[in-house]
């Protein structure tokens, strides 16, 4: 056996180790040129299961377990159906510190420091971001501040956007229950950008904000008593990532934002650009009806698009 096949078998073994140890969506870190985590799950639904129940329990969003299983009920599955839990993924291209948001994706991926002893890990959260008329904003910021039971002040744009819909909302809206915030928030160096919990759970992994990034509020806790300030924060918009496996070449695919007309109208050629990318380095075989059904499917998890030799 090579001595790299070796190291990531050793890693595998390690995320298996791992993954059934702690929650499900940290992970072992593999080394730097394999870029997958996880796997892909299939679980049968109960009767009293909505696909958003099941999506909060795995640590999934709204829209991923939604893309995932295209004919399956949201709010009926029915007892007994397979039900596809996107649990794999491919870590983004971006250095591996710190946060990381990719948000076509909607997700976030922290990279701890390391600590003496213990395997690099790589922790990886739903988040909701901002909406068509209030975007996230990519970019290079950091953590400046955490505070638990936060209160709220809206800003006048949100209050006006309130006004015209026939609500009024209070210029503080003080920590509790009730409060949009949730208990926890991080304060991004960008100003009046948070990371925060939520009164309302079930929007997690949707475009709902006004471009905070929101977190169920079990995933927020973690991270605040994780996290230290200064923590850096890389914002991107990748919705094809590409990524190796031993020798096999995987692409996850999913829909672009929906202001951005151009990118879906090339989405195709957006992956055959960042598939090309790959091979130019590590040459493999390239199934064309793989990579057609994955780009078009869209389905928001890695599925493999090279051949065996």
């Amino acid at each position: 056996m090579r001595k790299y096949d070796l190291q990531v078998c050793l890693w595998l073994l390690s995320l298996v180790l791992l993954y059934s140890q702690v929650q499900a969506q940290t992970f072992s870190l593999p080394p730097q040129d394999v870029d997958l985590v996880g796997q892909v799950r299939v679980i049968p639904a109960v009767h009293e299961d909505t696909l958003l129940d099941i999506a909060r329990r795995y640590q999934l969003g709204h829209d991923e377990i939604i893309l995932a299983n295209p004919d399956v009920d949201r709010w009926l599955p029915g007892e007994g159906t397979p039900v596809t839990l996107p649990t794999r993924y491919i870590l983004p291209a971006a250095e591996r510190v710190g946060l990381v948001l990719n948000v076509p994706e909607m997700r976030l991926y922290y990279y701890p420091p390391v600590k003496a002893g213990e395997p690099r890990v790589v922790r990886t959260y739903p988040v909701s971001v901002g909406r068509m008329d209030w975007e996230t904003p990519l970019g290079s910021w950091r953590i400046i501040s955490k505070q638990k039971d936060p209160v709220w002040r809206p800003p006048a744009s949100i209050r006006a956007e309130a006004a015209e819909r026939g609500e009024t909302l209070p210029e503080v809206v003080p920590a509790g229950p009730d409060n949009p915030l949730g208990q926890h928030a991080l304060r991004l160096s960008i100003p009046s950008y948070l990371i925060h919990g939520t009164d309302k759970p079930w929007g997690v992994g949707m475009r709902v904000t006004h471009g905070c990034l929101r977190m169920y509020p079990e995933d927020i806790a973690a991270l605040y008593d994780e996290i230290p300030v200064d923590t850096p924060v890389r914002i991107v918009k990748q919705p094809v990532k590409i990524g190796w496996l031993l020798d096999t070449l995987y692409i996850e695919v999913h829909p672009p934002l929906e202001e951005d007309v151009e990118g879906r109208e090339h989405l195709m050629e957006t992956a055959m650009d960042v598939i090309r990318a790959a091979v130019a380095e590590r040459p493999a075989r390239l199934s064309g009806r793989l990579i057609n059904a994955a780009v078009h499917e869209a389905r928001g998890y890695p599925v493999a698009v090279s051949l065996p030799d």
